[in-house]
């Protein structure tokens, strides 16, 4: 039974349905000094939420966990996954489930909070965040949103009032994660290492009432979660590379069920287009690359079907057959959806047979001119010049997709309109993202603030965008840090 309260709070906890292994009941951590410094107001008007009670409320309380929600006992869920290639039991070891909304349109959302503390799955950590990492995860998280990326969303920042001790002292705080769950394949990992059938079926028919009910009415429920959670990885790839996005630490843990992007620690968007770019500082053999993300992707899902074996048929060959039938179509539907982007990109209404040879074609010249990725397809659309576009090859290029732009019989404004539509004027570039950053930590959220406003509609090609599409002028690396 869900709890309502005027603020609009619509709660329920329905995870407890599943057996007591898969997650433990957590009295919030208190902290000394709370405070909210950010609110999404938009998110928390599509969640229901009503935002003059609430900010009439001791919001800072609840944001930075020294109180739970009325009538819901707050849990951390446990799992397991493959970090860099190692599996691990893992866990909650510094988020707590608030509580799941459901909102006006009746979709069922978690209300997390993370780096609210030590869980029973901290492992020897703290169990708390630093403020930098966690407006990082907001900012990211609400650019994606507005590229059309499915992801997890922000609704809060609260400091702590405590330091985080890591290398040097730093701001504690804690954010609120809306997901629309936080199942990943290491939740199926975690159920399949216990080698308890029951809980797995349990885990399976939960998943399947919560993101896939269609399943149900399937012959074989099963092997139809496997193929939609196939599908929506396939897609969400796809549309990760279409906007240059890398995840730095796509491990099992991190790869959600739902199809949302998870975890924004170590990540970033690219400047200079090399399919070999790694953010993370501590992905040393470049598992994580740019150009790795899909076929990491696929071999997650290989995991994901694994844990799903016991389900599919109770013969193990015929049931590494069934799974084996549905893993063989996540190139494909990679493909399939990555150039249809592309071709959007390119301003293409049609397809041709020779399609993936003009786009590939480009992105080498792209790679061998160390062109920046999101303006280079921005100066397309704009007919604008880039230092490239003199090069002999790109010439020759933009002549096959002229030709290839006049045998389709959309205008130049159609294709123009379209090319707008799918290429982001803006991203956010790794070196405004740690000027905002470090500005806040100062206590100055004025650049914060602006470029999160920048970044709310990134193909709107506003003037207010143009002094945040500059790459770095000196082409510099960056890297991010897990840990955080």
């Amino acid at each position: 039974m869900n709890t309502q309260q005027p603020i609009g709070w619509n709660l329920g906890m329905s995870y407890v349905e599943l057996p007591e292994s898969f997650y433990s009941e957590m009295e919030p951590n208190q902290v000394s000094s709370p405070q909210v410094v950010l609110l999404n107001d938009q998110l928390a008007a599509t969640l229901g939420l009503n935002l003059e009670q609430l900010q009439s409320t001791d919001m800072a309380a609840i944001f930075a966990g020294n109180e739970k929600l009325e009538g819901i006992e707050p849990i951390a869920q446990a799992y397991a996954g493959h970090q860099f290639g190692n599996f691990t039991m893992l866990g909650d070891g510094r988020a707590l489930l608030l509580g799941e909304q459901t909102t006006p349109q009746g979709n069922l959302v978690d209300i997390q909070l993370k780096g609210s503390g030590r869980t029973p799955y901290s492992r020897g950590g703290d169990g708390r965040a630093a403020l930098g990492p966690m407006l990082r995860e907001y900012l990211i998280s609400e650019a994606m949103h507005g590229l059309g990326i499915p992801t997890t969303r922000s609704l809060a920042v609260a400091v702590t009032g405590e330091p985080v001790l890591r290398e040097i002292a730093l701001t504690g705080a804690v954010l609120t994660r809306i997901a629309s769950s936080h199942l990943r394949v290491g939740t199926f990992q975690y159920a399949a290492a216990r080698r308890v059938r029951e809980d797995l079926q349990a885990l399976a028919d939960y998943t399947i009432k919560r993101h896939y009910p269609a399943a149900l009415h399937e012959e074989h429920p099963y092997l139809a979660l496997l193929e939609k959670v196939i599908e929506r990885q396939a897609s969400l790839l796809a549309k990760w590379q279409l906007a240059g996005f890398i995840h730095g630490v796509m491990n099992t843990d991190n790869m959600t069920i739902s199809g949302e992007t998870i975890d924004y620690g170590p990540c970033a968007f690219m400047d200079m287009y090399n399919p070999a770019t790694v953010f993370s500082s501590i992905d040393v053999q470049g598992r994580y690359s740019y150009r790795n993300q899909p076929g990491i992707a696929e071999w997650n899902l290989t995991r994901f079907a694994e844990t799903l074996l016991p389900l599919l048929h109770d013969n193990q060959e015929e049931a590494v057959k069934l799974a084996e039938s549905k893993l063989s179509e996540f190139a494909r539907l990679y493909v399939t959806e990555w150039m249809a982007g592309m071709r959007a990109k390119l301003g293409l209404f049609n397809e041709e047979e020779q399609d993936e040879t003009l786009v590939k074609d480009l992105l080498d010249i792209m790679n061998e001119q160390q062109a920046d990725y999101t303006n280079t397809f921005r100066s397309l659309t704009l007919d604008q010049s880039e230092k490239m576009f003199n090069a002999p090859e790109f010439i020759e290029w933009k002549e096959r997709w002229t030709a290839r732009l006049q045998r389709q019989p959309n205008d130049r404004e159609a294709v123009k309109m379209r090319m707008k539509q799918h290429n982001p004027s803006v991203i956010p570039r790794n070196h405004r993202v740690e000027e905002a950053l470090q500005a806040a930590e100062t206590g100055d959220m004025r650049p914060f603030l602006k470029l999160l406003n920048v970044l709310e509609n990134p193909y709107a090609y506003t003037a207010e965008q143009e002094e945040y599409t500059e790459p770095l002028s000196d082409g510099g690396s960056f890297q991010t840090y897990c840990g955080t």
